[in-house]
This record gives C-alpha cells, structure tokens and sequence, in this order.
C-alpha cells in the first residue's frame, strides 16, 4: 500500500491563519476603496447635474446673476418647529432648480434647512441662514446627520462636501465664484494648491472646518489623492 499524503492539522491551521492575517490587513482597505469610489462618482454627477440645471435655469430666466439671491431658511416657532411656508431658500430653489432636478423628495429640517433627496440615495441641503451654502451627502445622508449633528463642521470631508453658489460678488475673497455656477467651496482661498491640504481654516486636514476638501477631489480630476486628509466615512 502506499503512504497517501496529507496536510497536518497543524499545517491546515497556519494556512488559516496567513489566510485570515492577509484578509484582515486587505478587506479594509477595499471596503476603503470602494467607498471613495462611490463617492468621487456622485461628487462629479452631482456638480455636473448642479450646473447643467443652472444653465438651463439661465435659459429660463437670464444671466443667473441676475435672478441669484441669498435667502434664509425657515422660521422655527416658539416650540422649536419650522414653520410651514416659511422658508425662503425653499420658494427660491424650487423656482430655479426643481424643474430641472429630478428629486424623489423634499423636506424642512429642524434648524429650518432645505434638503432634497435624489434617486442615487444622495441629497444636497441649503445653509439655514443664506443659499450662498450648499452641503452635499453623497451617500446616508440621515446616517451622517445622526453620527455629527446638522453643523457641518466635523463631518466636511468625511460623509458631508461643501459648495458655494455665489455668482453675484466679484470680491477677493469670491473671486472663485464670481459668474460662476455651484463651484466647490474656495471662498477666501489664494490659489496655493498646498492651502487646500493645510494652513488655513478651511484646509482639509483641518480638524473642524475641513471646507476645502471638496475643492481638493475636484483639483485631482474628481478622485480622492492618495494623501487625501480625512476618512470618507458613510
């Protein structure tokens, strides 16, 4: 008879093991991955659909500095509601970017911001004070909101991307956007790529106010550098 050969018990267990060290070490860099992927996607669908909307808006109603405004969210009641009918910023976007958006849904939120839902399971919501800001959530917009709250300020860079519409102010510190459409945020930035990364308050690797980093993903062609500051999180 001959010797059939096998792997030892002990054999098999080694191999599990590399097996299991590798997939820890890989797995999370692939979840990693496809998540930056997801989102470097809707960041260049959304801008794109964004300003095609404008441009059909301008078809509608002329030069879009002329039918711009900055207008407020709504009014919160006494017991801390909005209140129904109230919010300008509302009135304005449906007039001059509904009808060119195809939105699944609409709604108020408690500090009497505007969001709107789209069929890719993103959304985008207008700053309650002005429709100068805009805050795009690729993906779980609720799930972002829920984990940092409706400040936008530790969450920029990771679950929430700022925009700015402010095609009317040919100042300094909007020359970026001046005649422009929605445009990543670069309000008071002086063209130093590295400023993008660090050494404003606006930076990307900033731990509070990551403003910049949409303009970062746009800069490298709508992906996310390698170096990029903060964790794409949804």
């Amino acid at each position: 008879m001959r010797n059939k050969s096998a792997f030892t018990l002990a054999e098999v267990l080694i191999t599990l093991g590399i097996i299991g060290v590798v997939a820890a070490m890989t797995i999370p860099t692939l979840i990693q991955n496809h998540k930056n992927s997801v989102v470097e996607a809707r960041l260049k669908k959304f801008y794109s659909t964004m300003n095609q909307a404008i441009i059909m808006a301008e078809s509608d109603y002329d030069d879009k500095k002329i039918w711009y405004q900055s207008v407020a969210g709504a009014d919160i009641d006494d017991e801390g509601n909005p209140v129904s009918g109230s919010s300008e910023a509302e009135k304005w976007f449906n007039k001059y970017f509904a009808p060119y958006l195809k939105i699944i849904k609409k709604e108020i939120l408690s500090d009497g911001s505007f969001m709107a839902y789209f069929a890719d399971g993103s959304a985008v919501r207008i700053w309650k004070e002005s429709t100068r800001d805009w805050y795009f959530y690729p993906v779980n917009p609720q799930k972002c909101i829920e984990r940092y709250g409706l400040s936008v300020m530790r969450a920029s860079g990771k679950c929430v991307f700022l925009f700015n519409f402010k095609p009317d102010s040919n100042s300094e510190v909007w020359k970026y956007h001046y005649n422009k459409g929605l445009e990543p945020y670069k309000y008071a930035w002086d063209g130093d790529i590295k400023k993008l990364y660090t050494g404003t308050n606006y930076s990307c690797a900033s731990s509070s106010e990551a403003y910049y980093c949409t303009a970062l993903i746009q800069l490298n062609g709508w992906k996310i550098p390698k170096d990029y500051p903060q964790r794409i999180s949804y």
